[in-house]
């Protein structure tokens, strides 16, 4: 992977923008995700919303080959759950939505995870650990702090709480490029790794299994699974370095009363 791509405050700007645009993608699909809609539904409509009212690009869609706009991971799928017709949404299930949305020359990627009616406590408590891990991680974003800060501060809280973090997937520098220097574990120790600096920008994004930390790839070269099919959940922001401590670029509205009393 090349060198890190220090932002400066212009493109910091460009950036804030195109977070900010995401997050309303996820506003317009809070009320729509439900059971009885399909994955390709929610493609659809948040490609539309994206090229039609934000006037941005769905940047996923054609990267890697990649035909859609977003990946939608229900249940025991851990990541890049491709959007399906015949893929109907149950209650009591959850599921994963992760879109990338550039504007202006650059990228902001995000996930959230949705739960479907009533689910059962063990999901629940596996989706509020898994975003309580990201904000943990998230709070050790300063400078002079290392990655490896970040991801022991995650695996921390997960294992604590008896999970279980993939490590074949982890976060990026993003910019120009959805996928730039440097690689964020989500595991490690305190004090290693790449010391960090304003001006960096990258995602967090965490995956966390129930069961087992083993993952496999299905046939269609994209889907991620967990080997014992236990449920995984994924939450992921884009976090730029700043002159004292961290912005999250993809910030929702629903968060940032959370990150004022924080």
């Amino acid at each position: 992977m090349s060198q890190v791509v220090l932002k400066n405050a212009e493109q910091l700007a460009l950036m804030r923008t195109a977070g900010q645009l995401l997050s309303q993608v996820f506003a317009h699909l809070d009320n729509f995700i439900a059971p009885g809609v399909s994955t390709l539904q929610i493609n659809d409509r948040a490609e539309a919303f994206i090229v039609d009212v934000l006037k941005a690009r769905p940047a996923s869609k054609g990267q890697y080959g990649f035909a859609y706009s977003l990946n939608t991971s229900v249940d025991h799928v851990v990541c890049h759950g491709v959007p399906h017709a015949d893929e109907v949404l149950k209650a009591g299930s959850i599921v994963n939505v992760d879109i990338t949305l550039e504007q202006g020359g650059y990228i902001a990627d995000s996930s959230k995870m949705y739960c479907l009616g009533q689910i059962d406590a063990a999901a629940r408590r596996l989706v509020d650990t898994t975003y309580a891990a990201l904000w943990q991680g998230i709070r050790h974003v300063r400078p002079g702090a290392t990655l490896g800060d970040i991801g022991h501060a995650i695996q921390r809280h997960a294992e604590a709480a008896g999970y279980n973090v993939v490590r074949e997937y982890c976060g990026h520098g993003i910019g120009r490029q959805m996928h730039e220097a440097p690689e964020v574990l989500h595991y490690g120790h305190p004090g290693s790794g790449l010391p960090l600096k304003p001006g960096m920008v990258f995602t967090i994004e965490p995956m966390i299994n129930q069961g087992g930390r083993g993952v496999r790839t299905l046939k269609d070269g994209w889907t991620v699974i967990t080997r014992d099919r236990s449920l995984s959940a994924q939450w992921e922001h884009t976090i730029a370095v700043t002159a004292d401590g961290f912005e999250v670029l993809t910030l929702r509205e629903e968060e940032r009363a959370m990150l004022a009393s924080a």
